[in-house]
């Protein structure tokens, strides 16, 4: 682990590595036993890197990053070291999508106003910027028009604090 030109600890990246530890667990757990709860996740992740699987059509509406949500209506859902696999419905048509863990930008869990943001990720050297625990704004409507039977690309503004 350590970096024969470093002298330092590279606390960033440890953070990094240990946050997306973090989502690998909780998707883990959500794969083997379902959501429990009230609980759900907004996953936006990065539309660019190399790793990401999702329908063309879907890359062309999002070029740039893309946000999931994973609450009634999931199928499939695969977790792996390096990622992880959903099929999720967009007006009634089934999508399979493949999402690297370097490729996620916000993880948020609303039910429980908890959230993280990673300020860089890929091939960026994140070590001074560590991910950044985010408490969700209290009623917040972002998730209203959902009906419950497809995937919803959202807004996050509501869940980023701006400095």
């Amino acid at each position: 682990m350590s970096d024969e030109t470093s002298d330092t600890i590279a606390y960033g990246r440890l953070m990094h590595r240990a946050m997306r530890g973090l989502i690998q667990t909780v998707l883990s757990d959500v794969s083997e036993r379902g959501l429990p709860g009230e609980h759900h996740f907004f996953i936006t992740f990065d539309t660019t890197h190399d790793d990401v699987d999702i329908a063309d059509w879907l890359r062309d509406r999002y070029p740039e990053e893309m946000t999931i949500v994973i609450q009634n209506w999931f199928d499939d859902l695969r977790v792996d070291d390096d990622g992880f696999w959903v099929t999720l419905n967009f007006g009634d048509s089934p999508e399979p999508l493949r999402v690297p863990y370097d490729a996620i930008l916000t993880f948020v869990d609303p039910s429980v106003e908890f959230g993280l943001r990673f300020e860089s990720h890929g091939d960026e050297d994140p070590e001074d910027e560590p991910p950044t625990g985010q408490d969700a704004d209290e009623g917040d409507d972002s998730d209203d028009g959902a009906d419950g039977n497809d995937a919803e690309v959202v807004r996050l503004d509501a869940f980023r604090k701006n400095h």
